[in-house]
């Protein structure tokens, strides 16, 4: 059995390695432990009790662009927000990731952003989809279904 490391329930554990978990949002002696794992852009937060970390590689792009094509003009922040709200509280994307992946996306032209001002003072970005990013967002969602397809394939094959 586990043995409590004095962690609070629910706070991110770092290791150094670029893995992190959350400690359990249960009691921690239960054999299904919830577990955060680091999969380059997006944290898939609970309800998985697999052993290892695991990775949605190539997410980031295709949950950001999805997002932006059902919500136009949004901050990042509330981008983040969408996310996890839209996932269940599942899948978290941290801003370290998203403003980089962001500023690459605008890059490309998949994106545009728009500085304005809130009747607060406050100065946000706010973000779009282009007409390239709605052509990308096509392929990054074939290419989706294409991985999970096979991945469902050897699952049910296996």
């Amino acid at each position: 059995m586990p043995k409590s490391n004095g962690t609070r329930l629910g706070e991110v554990l770092c290791d150094g390695t670029g893995l992190s978990r959350v400690a359990p949002q249960t009691d921690p002696w239960l054999h299904y432990l919830t577990e955060l794992f680091y999969s380059s852009d997006v944290y898939v937060l609970r309800g998985l009790s697999m052993a290892k970390a695991d990775s949605l590689q190539g997410s980031m792009d295709l949950l950001v662009l999805k997002i932006l094509s059902r919500r136009p003009r949004l901050h990042g922040y509330a981008i983040m927000s969408a996310i996890q709200d839209i996932s269940g509280e599942v899948l978290r994307v941290e801003e370290g990731s998203l403003y980089p992946a962001l500023h690459r996306m605008e890059e490309a032209g998949w994106i545009r952003a728009e500085w304005i001002t809130k009747e607060t003072g406050r100065r946000a970005r706010l973000y779009e989809l282009t007409a390239a990013g709605k052509k990308q967002l096509g392929m990054e969602e074939s290419r989706w279904q294409a991985v999970t397809l096979a991945v469902n394939r050897v699952l049910r094959e296996a």
